[in-house]
C-alpha cells in the first residue's frame, strides 16, 4: 500500500473515538471506488486488523475501479450496480453511507441528468435500505455547494444559513440534487424514524482523487506532476476552503460515532485560500521551478459561487480538529502521486 495512504489510515483509526460501536457491524458504502468512499472503506477494513469484524458491502458501478485491497479483502462483499437502481441486500445492514455522486465538473457539464439522478434517486434507494433495516444509521455525504452563492456581507455559512442557487442554471444539477437529497433525509427521519445524518464537506483533495476530473485542485496537481506551468483559466479571485481527504474522513467518523445533530459542516476555516493562492501553494509544495500563467475562458462547468466559508463550530465541538494545513496536505498529495508513479 502507498506509504501516504497507509499513514492516513493509521491516523484515522488511532483517533480518540468510540470505535467499539462498530464491532461486528455490517456497513454499506455507495461510491466505494471514489475518493471519499474508498477512504471510508479502507478505514473500516483497517479497523478489522484490530479484530472489529466489520462486514463491508461496497456498492460500485464498475468493480474494476475498486482497489484490489478492498475487493479481495475477506470482509468485503462487492455489490455491482448503479445506485439509481433498487438495492436488495439479503442480510442485516447496520450503517448506510451514501457517498456515490459525480463530483467532476466535466460530468456535471456533459451529464447533468446523471448527476442529479445519483443524488436524488440514489438517496431514495439507500434510505430505503436503512428504512428496511430497523435501527440502522444513515449518513449522507452532501456538499458545501448546497449553500450556493452567499448574499452581500455573508462570509461564513453555519448549518442553518443559505445563499443563492439558481435552479434554472444547468450547473445547479449538482447543488440542487444535493439539496433534494438532504430533504429526503429529513423526510425519512420524520416519517419513518430513520436515524439520518448529513455531512457537508468543503472542497476535498488528496490521494484517490482523479487528476483528470476537471476540478482546479486536480488540474493544478496534474500540471506539477507533469512538470508544467500551472494555467489558470480565471483571475483566481474566488475563495474556497480545501480539506485534505484524511481529515475529511476522520470528521465523518466523528459524526458517525459522536454526532447527535442532523447536519455538520466539514472543513477548516484556517485553510481559506483563493484559487490563485492555491495554485501558488501547490507550486511551492512541489519544490519545482514552475510558474503560474493565465488564460481566462468559459467556465460553464465550474461552480458559480465566489465566496462562502464553512463555519465548523459544530463538528469541532465533538472534538474534531483538522491535522493538515493546505500546504501540508498538498505536499502529501504530491508525494502520494509520486509514489504511485514509481
Amino acid at each position: 500500500m502507498n506509504k501516504i495512504l497507509k499513514e492516513d489510515l493509521e491516523m484515522i483509526v488511532n483517533a480518540d473515538l468510540p470505535f467499539e460501536i462498530l464491532r461486528n457491524k455490517t456497513v454499506l458504502i455507495t461510491g466505494a471506488s471514489g475518493m471519499i468512499g474508498s477512504y471510508l472503506a479502507r478505514s473500516f477494513l483497517k479497523l478489522n486488523e484490530r479484530n472489529y469484524n466489520i462486514t463491508l458491502i461496497a456498492l460500485v458501478r464498475n468493480p474494476d475501479k475498486l482497489g484490489e485491497d478492498i475487493e479481495s479483502n475477506e470482509h468485503t462483499i462487492v455489490l455491482k450496480q448503479d445506485v439509481c437502481d433498487n438495492i436488495n441486500i439479503d442480510r442485516k445492514v447496520d450503517i448506510v453511507i451514501h457517498a456515490a455522486s459525480p463530483a467532476s465538473p466535466v460530468i456535471m457539464r456533459e451529464h447533468p441528468v446523471d448527476t442529479i439522478k445519483a443524488n436524488v434517486l440514489g438517496t431514495y434507494n439507500t434510505l430505503e435500505v436503512a428504512r428496511k433495516n430497523e435501527g440502522s444509521q444513515y449518513l449522507y455525504v452532501s456538499s458545501r455547494e448546497v449553500y450556493g452563492q452567499p448574499y452581500k456581507n455573508q462570509e461564513y455559512f453555519r448549518e442553518n444559513d443559505y445563499g443563492f442557487v439558481d435552479p434554472l442554471n444547468v450547473r445547479s444539477c449538482y447543488p440542487e440534487g444535493k439539496k433534494a437529497a438532504e430533504n429526503f433525509c429529513v423526510c425519512y427521519k420524520e416519517q419513518f424514524g430513520v436515524n439520518t445524518m448529513i455531512v457537508r464537506p468543503a472542497h476535498i483533495y488528496g490521494p484517490g482523487m482523479s487528476l483528470n476530473d476537471g476540478r482546479v485542485q486536480a488540474d493544478f496537481l496534474r500540471d506539477v506532476m507533469n512538470n508544467r506551468d500551472i494555467l489558470l483559466k480565471s483571475d483566481g479571485s474566488a475563495i474556497r476552503t480545501y480539506t485534505y481527504i484524511a481529515d475529511a474522513v476522520l470528521a465523518m467518523f466523528y459524526v458517525l460515532l459522536k454526532g447527535d445533530e442532523l447536519v455538520y459542516n466539514i472543513g477548516d476555516e484556517n485553510s481559506k485560500v483563493s484559487i490563485k493562492e492555491l495554485a501558488q501553494t501547490i507550486i511551492k509544495a512541489s519544490g519545482k521551478n514552475l510558474k503560474l500563467t493565465f488564460e481566462i475562458e468559459d467556465t460553464k462547468g465550474c461552480a458559480p459561487f465566489t465566496l462562502g466559508i464553512l463555519n465548523t463550530d459544530k463538528i469541532r465541538a465533538l472534538g474534531f480538529k483538522p491535522k493538515y494545513s493546505v500546504y501540508e496536505g498538498l505536499k502529501r498529495s504530491i508525494r502520494y502521486f509520486e509514489l504511485e508513479g514509481e
